[in-house]
């Protein structure tokens, strides 16, 4: 048992008077009790208590013992305070890089929400479609989706976004509504730089996930414009459903390979070291699951399969 343990057992049993009441108190055994105490006997190299019938007393030397062990006991007591109100108190800067679509849409709208609650917490947040450092960049937290790319932090996944190919329906009336993945050549890509397909996307068919080959049309590294192509009829793009469900729900865009589904795109919290801690982190990744969790609630209620997001 560590020497702090020894103390406390030897000051409850002074506070008690009785090894018996003390090993009650403590839920041990009596004999456990007397060990212990012995222990620290030993260690000091005195006679801590006297022991009688009528119970135990301490020493001239417990007396010194126990006095210093109920100093250390308030003590121990006050960082504990300490270190949970450190934890609870949320302010200081923290610095967190998002992409543009998660950023504009999830984190940017519920960190603005957390100026009232935590008014002490300075957040500084990036939008970049970029894969981002996060030890040499000095961030605290980054969000990103798709890959992670190389980085000397540590990531987690923490949801998965469903995705779709989509285009205007000006463009597909004008190239023609492909039925099979080989009728997908027909059409241009637009794509984000940095989810550059390399001629191929990978689709699902049958349950499983194969590649499809694909023409390049435009590449851009902001999500407006890829939007814009799209609506310039300069080819189809991919992006998560929950960007523009509302665009497929009401006819501005339409779903490229409707039969065929396409895989999940995952979310990854990315810390500078593996064990990152603190009551901002916390709160700001509760903040983004919580978000994901409820567009994923309001999704289901009307899509339940197709607008799913998984966390």
């Amino acid at each position: 048992m560590d020497r702090l343990g020894l103390l406390e057992t030897f000051a409850c049993a002074v506070d008690e008077g009785s090894l018996n009441r003390t090993a009650k108190r403590l839920g041990i055994t009596q004999s456990a009790v007397s060990q212990q105490i012995k222990q620290l006997e030993t260690l000091f190299g005195e006679q801590l208590l006297h022991r009688t019938s009528k119970g135990v007393q301490t020493t001239r030397a417990g007396e010194l013992v126990v006095g210093h062990a109920r100093s250390l006991q308030s003590g121990f007591e006050i960082l504990q305070t300490e270190l949970t109100d450190m934890k609870e108190t949320v302010s200081g800067t923290f610095r967190l890089s998002v992409s543009n679509i998660l950023g504009r849409a999830i984190v940017g709208p519920m960190l603005i929400d957390l100026s009232t609650p935590y008014p002490d917490l300075n957040i500084v947040m990036k939008l970049e479609d970029r894969l981002v450092d996060v030890v040499r960049e000095g961030y605290d937290l980054a969000i990103r989706s798709g890959r992670l790319g190389d980085t000397d932090g540590f990531g987690r996944k923490i949801a998965a976004l469903k995705t779709v190919l989509f285009a205007s329906p000006a463009y597909l009336d004008k190239v023609g509504r492909p039925k099979t993945i080989e009728e997908l050549m027909r059409l241009k890509m637009v794509q984000h730089n940095e989810e550059q397909t390399q001629g191929f996307i990978p689709i699902i068919k049958d349950g499983k996930e194969i590649q499809a080959p694909v023409r390049g049309g435009f590449t851009a590294d902001d999500p407006d414009l890829i939007l814009q192509a799209v609506d310039n009829c300069t080819g189809f793009a991919r992006a998560p459903r929950f960007m523009i469900a509302e665009e497929l729900a009401n006819g501005t865009y339409e779903q490229v390979l409707p039969a065929y589904s396409n895989p999940d795109k995952p979310v990854f919290a990315v810390y500078p070291t593996r064990h990152a801690a603190g009551r901002g982190l916390d709160i700001i990744l509760q903040g983004v699951t919580d978000r994901l969790e409820a567009i994923q609630a309001e999704f289901q209620q009307v899509h339940p399969h197709p607008y799913a997001i998984t966390a």
